[in-house]
């Protein structure tokens, strides 16, 4: 007899994959796309909120649009209307509750306004121009909302990456509500954005190039110095500052040129380079008292070519600002360029990709972020102690996992500080945690390992999980360390 052959039937089973990270993010922070009338390029520059909910977007191109419908949820069609064109690439706008429309121009901050009611600027007014232009395309000015003494601070990028060939470029300066021009603070190389904290001190962020070895963010503040010599020869114009700092010695490291400069201001935070992005960009700080979710007064950046949203955590020690960096948001559909904090705890986000490429895909975007009410597992701060590093978290942690050393990865490195491009990442230390002990509460934990100043300190924490198991949403923070607290 022969047997009979048996017969198997195999069924092919629908393939799963896992959610992006993108998609796990939209799950706490979904993203509203507004629709944009197919004849306008909306490269937008700078974003204002102006009474109504309506939104005073400018553009690259040097048109203002004033944008209705924008709020709806889900997005349905928004209302564009023109309020200005011919401008010269508008990177910054403020609205000053009377009628007037403040922007920062290429070369000069306008005031717009109009005055028949017919939803077109009638009235255009310098307000000041104290700055030179050239005709490289490298000369961006980004004009920030006023500070707390009434002063918009506008951020000059240099003549290309190394030179200022314009008066003032590579400086930031502060235009008073009188129109009068004051130097404020030598050093710039390529701002992307400017805005306060939540206490009302004046950043801005400076990205890799010359001087600059990875994307900061940085403090601005008068009479200091940020890090690049190649405006040094505006001090003779800058007649209410004294002499130009020392020139910093290339091929250093900051930490030991702060020693020999005094005027020298370090970075507030590190954005290490093809890490965490690769064009620090706008800045907008959250004031919501937790609308926009569980990071009030925390900052969010925008990073160009990535398409992201950076979250940062600062704090002061020994008078220094330093802090910490975490993954946001991905996924945005263009360039994150222009960001603006809403009160109602919406961050609408500008996007271009025009001239440096944008992972986004799309020529340029606007997108509302909001918060869904629920609260991912994340970092919530990254503070400095004497001998490590205190976390807290948004949940409560599993106390298994987080009080082990071997559930968390640890480096620490730095950036040639240096006239040439750049820098890799170099002076690598990987020195071991300590300990890990975690609080009664379950929501910090006390880590203890050797700080290094003038370091970015990588933590990664792929072994932490919550209290009910879940892994963090982002389980990376990177702190730039400019001074260790005393014990």
């Amino acid at each position: 007899m022969i047997a009979a052959a048996a017969i198997f039937v195999v069924t092919q089973l629908p393939s799963v994959s896992a959610p992006s990270q993108a998609e796990r993010e939209a799950v706490y922070y979904p993203m509203l796309t507004i629709p944009i009338p197919q004849e306008i390029v909306l490269e937008a520059g700078a974003i204002q909120l102006l009474p109504g909910n309506r939104l005073a977007v400018s553009t690259r191109l040097g048109d203002l649009y004033i944008v209705e419908g924008a709020f709806q949820n889900p997005p349905g069609t928004a209302k564009f209307t023109q309020f200005a064109s011919g401008l010269h690439e508008v990177l910054g706008l403020w609205s000053s509750g009377d009628g007037w429309i403040y922007a920062t121009q290429r070369g000069e901050v306008t005031r717009l306004k109009d005055q028949d009611d017919d939803g077109r600027a009638d009235l255009i007014e310098t307000v000041a121009d104290g700055w030179g232009i050239g005709g490289d395309y490298h000369e961006y000015a980004f004009g920030s909302k006023p500070d707390r003494d009434g002063n918009i601070w506008v951020a000059l990028c240099l003549t290309g990456s190394f030179s200022s060939e314009s008066l003032f470029r590579g400086w930031a300066l502060r235009i008073t509500p009188d129109g009068r021009v004051i130097p404020t603070t030598s050093g710039l190389r390529s701002p992307g954005g400017i805005a306060t904290n939540s206490v009302g001190d004046m950043f801005y962020t400076d990205n890799q190039g010359p001087w600059n070895g990875t994307c900061w963010l940085k403090p601005l503040k008068p009479g200091g110095f940020v890090g690049h010599p190649g405006g040094f020869k505006w001090y003779a114009q800058a007649t209410n500052l004294g002499a130009a700092p020392k020139e910093p010695v290339s091929g250093s490291r900051i930490a030991i040129e702060r020693a020999r400069i005094p005027e020298l201001i370090p970075p507030a935070i590190a954005f290490p380079y093809n890490k965490m992005g690769q064009s620090a960009s706008g800045i907008a700080n959250d004031f919501t008292g937790g609308r926009f979710g569980p990071f009030p007064q925390q900052l969010f950046v925008g990073d160009q070519t990535w398409s992201t949203v950076m979250r940062v955590f600062l704090e002061t020690v020994n008078g220094v600002y330093q802090g910490a960096c975490f993954p946001f948001r991905e996924g945005f559909a263009s360039g994150c360029l222009s960001l603006e904090m809403i009160p109602d705890g919406s961050l609408f986000v500008g996007g271009t990709d025009r001239g440096w490429g944008a992972r986004g895909g799309r020529p340029f975007a606007l997108q509302r972020l909001i918060w869904s009410g629920k609260t991912p597992f994340e970092i919530h701060e990254m503070r400095v102690k004497p001998d490590g590093f205190e976390l807290t978290f948004t949940q409560p942690v599993d106390p298994a996992t987080a009080g082990t050393p071997a559930s968390y990865q640890f480096e620490d490195y730095t950036y040639i500080y240096q006239a040439n491009y750049g820098s890799p990442e170099v002076d690598l230390q990987k020195p071991p945690i300590e300990s890990a002990t975690v609080a009664a509460d379950g929501r910090s934990v006390r880590l203890r390992v050797p700080l290094t100043p003038g370091h970015v300190h990588e933590l990664r924490l792929p072994g932490v999980r919550s209290s009910s198991g879940e892994p963090l949403l982002h389980d990376v923070g990177y702190y730039w360390l400019n001074e260790i607290p005393k014990p």
